[in-house]
């Protein structure tokens, strides 16, 4: 049995500017980017308890599925997890949410069926320990749903993306990094990776250093090793 981690503080992070921003800017993108049809996706067909990793503002929540008994929603910024807990009241499933990071995931070894990851790891601070403890939550041959930011295949933007996690872009998008390779992570982590697809979020038009995202599932092994 693997030690419980130690817990990080209630409010390790800590973007109320970015929090304000995102909370509008993330309505529009659903009502008017598209964002809401891949959340439909990510979570179609999930089922049991599902732990969602940065909640964020609660979008999520009107998208589960009712085969889902419980969602446990982690957000460690205070004003975004305020609004999740509003979100929270008018989902369709119950949905509890609590303060806490990926990085120390406060619940029980493998005590959920699914784990949702939505444009979460970009920003968390140290990737691969996340998904250790995604990982660790999660009962054997559990799914890990993702939808996430992700490195750009064409040099010209991705060259731009490096240069923007290395100045303002974490700074300005709470604490986010466009340039890191979720599929590699989740694999090295020790996932079994399963359907996904590449997407670029918009469509058409500009292309910006987020522009680049994933989209799909990725199962925890019943065996180790």
């Amino acid at each position: 049995m693997q030690p419980r981690s130690r817990k990080l503080p209630r409010d390790a992070v800590h973007h109320p500017v970015f929090a304000r921003f995102y909370a509008r800017v993330s309505v529009t993108a659903d009502l008017k980017g598209g964002i809401a049809a891949y959340r439909e996706e990510l979570l179609s067909g999930l089922s049991g308890r599902v732990i969602e990793i940065g909640a964020g503002n609660g979008l999520n929540f009107a998208h589960y599925p009712g085969a889902v008994s419980e969602v446990v929603a982690l957000e460690p910024e205070r004003s975004l997890r305020q609004l999740a807990a509003r979100s929270a009241l008018r989902a369709e499933v119950p949905v509890d949410v609590v303060p806490g990071a990926a990085e120390a995931l406060p619940v029980k070894s493998e005590a959920f069926d699914g784990a949702v990851a939505s444009l979460v790891l970009c920003t968390v601070r140290d990737l691969p320990r996340a998904l250790a403890e995604i990982s660790r939550v999660l009962r054997p041959g559990g799914e890990l749903r993702f939808f996430e930011h992700g490195s750009a295949s064409g040099r010209a933007l991705a060259t731009v993306q490096r240069v923007a996690d290395r100045t303002l872009w974490p700074l300005l998008f709470g604490g986010c990094h466009t340039a890191r390779d979720p599929l590699a992570a989740i694999e090295a982590a020790g996932f079994e990776m399963g359907t996904y697809r590449r997407l670029r979020i918009p469509e058409r038009g500009l292309q910006v250093p987020s522009s680049p995202c994933v989209l799909g599932v990725a199962r925890k092994p019943f065996t180790e090793g």
